[in-house]
């Protein structure tokens, strides 16, 4: 009896350990838990080191520049990107053979950048008004800070910044620290007639930030970044709070602290902010994985001339009428201020690889990708460029060793000779896998197999991550190339998949075509991407540059062939905008994607929401004077 005794004590101590191990592993492993939630409150972010000061005359950070050198060889200043400290011999040489145009390394047009700042218009009552509950330091009339407050990167913005000027600009730079003071701001500018411009990193590619010319009454830049907290983070649910003002870099690195990324990349994410991202209706080169900025945002908090549009909880999904938070996507600044957001999140990834392939053309490319989209193995990033892009990367390498000289040869005669690849059609597709283990195991296995069903050629992880990583070293050459009298600058476009590859040819073509009917000189530079991919369709990315030298006003030139390439993005079937947005720089195309009817709903919303205008960017053409009138 005793052993019977002692057989079953043993089993119940046995099974108590197994349900205790498995309460362990729950708590563990990320199980959900009852009874309450604890939040993780982190601290205030660091304060942005001496080292990180941004520019405000170019793109970027003050430490980083492309120039040329006594030996007419590009050289990258700085520490931060892979590029920085290192030698071009190629790109330079190569440039000038594409656009046909010879270019004088020591020819480079003078900037009269800071010269011509319009005096600010803001009356002592209203200083005096914003003093009462702002620091001596939340408020600036310095000229340099108004003129970056008032222009983000379009190339005609910052061709007027540094050759020209911009005539209008906003008559004070506020920084409110918190929400009720943005309140606190809003009551005061529509006391004293004043009007409201959000600002967030300035990234903008839309003109959003460009002061109407004719505002008569004082401009306020109402800069969001010291709204920059994680107020709080839910890893049970996984879901932040964070303020509006939080820049991408910042926010990716205090989410890694506490094991959370949010996936939203944009290639502006070093700069850019999440109320940004919100406002411009935004997406990031890992949206295959982590969705666009609407799949990822859950609620938000906007201030409002009329009062604060918040809610009291957020649930995973709701269907509680009409949902105010998709209107306010995209809105540009027009109905309020963003103060806050609360986010998904996702765990860190386990594993994060790269990979590339090589493809025989562009239209290999393509179907690759078109094959890809419908499998459910899709990685969080698949870039595909075209050939003038492969060969601007592969001008983009920075001087070699011998070795890595000879090593490039022998990978050259692989690929052309052995292959049979030819070098003025070959693409590559530049890949990022993220995810556990097992899964992005599966993702590889996918893509390599339909890759070799379109020709394409394994060509490793190096290649992947180098595409991958000049993403935000490559965007310091707009400014650099201006100086070199060549103007440059991106457009996206979204469409299905059957208008591809005609609409590539069609806006390269339409390029071409506007380029020699103004007998401008040399050639354009006209190249595209495919950088997003759905089910249904993908976004494009082209680059536009043409040689300015001679040419009478050629900022509005190059506005002009812009313009005459988005018209043809439109015949073709592609969209106004992916990501970037309208601003005032699409909006004339408005009226040829929306009824007369959606165009007067806009408008009507605008004037219930701001009745006054208080929030005067008119972006979009909302809020305008003559629309008033």
């Amino acid at each position: 009896m005793t052993g019977w005794i002692a057989l079953v004590l043993a089993a119940g101590a046995a099974c108590f350990l197994l349900w205790a191990a498995a309460q362990h592993r729950s708590r563990h492993a990320g199980g959900p838990r009852t009874g309450g939630n604890a939040r993780i409150e982190p601290g205030p972010p660091p304060a942005v080191p001496e080292s990180d000061a941004e520019s405000f005359e170019v793109w970027g950070f003050d430490d980083t520049r492309f120039h040329v050198n006594s030996r007419g060889d590009v050289e990258v200043s700085g520490s931060r990107y892979e590029l920085s400290g290192k030698t071009l011999p190629s790109l330079f040489r190569w440039f000038q053979k594409v656009i046909d145009v010879r270019l004088d390394p020591t020819d480079m047009r003078p900037t009269k950048y800071g010269q011509r700042i319009p005096a600010s218009r803001a009356p002592q009552a209203l200083r005096d008004a914003l003093a009462d509950f702002l620091a001596p330091d939340q408020i600036s009339d310095d000229g340099e800070q108004r003129l970056r407050h008032g222009h983000g990167h379009t190339q005609e913005e910052m061709y007027a910044i540094k050759f020209e000027a911009i005539v209008r600009i906003p008559d004070l730079v506020v920084w409110p620290a918190d929400e009720d003071q943005v309140v606190r701001l809003m009551q005061i500018a529509a006391a004293l007639d004043a009007c409201l411009i959000p600002f967030g990193g300035g990234t903008n590619v839309t003109d959003a930030l460009r002061c109407p010319v004719d505002e008569d009454r004082p401009i306020i830049s109402v800069d969001t970044r010291r709204m920059n907290r994680v107020l709080w983070i839910d890893a049970e649910n996984r879901m932040a709070c964070i303020q509006a003002g939080a820049v991408g870099r910042h926010i990716i690195e205090q989410l890694a602290e506490h094991g959370f990324t949010m996936g939203h990349e944009p290639d502006s994410i070093e700069f850019s902010t999440l109320g940004g991202w919100i406002s411009t209706h935004a997406s990031g080169m890992k949206k295959n994985r982590y969705g666009n900025i609407e799949d990822i945002v859950l609620d938000f908090t906007l201030v409002t001339p009329g009062g604060k549009l918040a809610r009291s909880s957020v649930a995973p999904r709701e269907s509680v009428g009409v949902d105010a938070r998709r209107f306010i996507l995209g809105s540009e600044g027009s109905f309020g201020i963003i103060t806050e957001a609360v986010v998904r999140l996702f765990p860190l990834p386990e594993v994060q690889e790269y990979g590339s392939v090589l493809f025989p053309s562009f239209e290999q490319g393509v179907g690759f990708m078109y094959d890809l989209a419908s499998t459910s193995d899709v990685p969080a990033s698949v870039r595909l460029v075209d050939n003038l892009q492969f060969q601007f990367g592969a001008a983009l390498k920075p001087e070699s060793s011998r070795l890595g000289k000879l090593a490039g040869k022998l990978q050259k005669l692989w690929v052309l000779k052995v292959l049979g690849f030819e070098v003025d059609k070959m693409v590559v597709c530049t890949l990022v896998f993220e995810g556990d283990r097992q899964e992005v195991r599966r993702q590889e296995a996918t893509v390599y197999r339909i890759a070799q069903q379109h020709g394409g050629f394994e060509a490793g992880p190096e290649n992947g991550r180098r595409g991958y990583q000049l993403t935000f070293s490559i965007a310091y050459i707009r400014d650099f190339v201006m100086n070199h009298w060549v103007l440059a600058e991106s457009f996206e476009t979204s469409m299905p998949w059957d208008r591809v590859l005609d609409l590539c040819e069609r806006v390269k073509a339409r390029v071409h075509d506007e380029h020699r009917k103004r007998d401008l000189p040399g050639k354009p530079f006209i190249s595209c991407r495919v950088t997003q991919i759905y089910p249904t369709g993908v976004c494009v990315y082209f680059y536009m540059a043409f040689y300015y030298k001679g040419v009478e006003a050629p900022e509005r030139v190059f506005s002009e062939i812009e313009k005459g390439a988005r018209a043809e993005i439109l015949a073709a079937g592609g969209s106004l905008s992916h990501h970037h947005g309208i601003g005032k720089h699409r909006e004339d195309f408005l009226s040829e994607i929306m009824s007369p009817a959606l165009l007067e709903w806009n408008r009507r919303a605008k004037g219930a929401v701001d009745p006054d205008n208080l929030f005067a960017a008119a972006n979009q053409g909302l809020g305008r004077k003559r629309e008033e009138a």
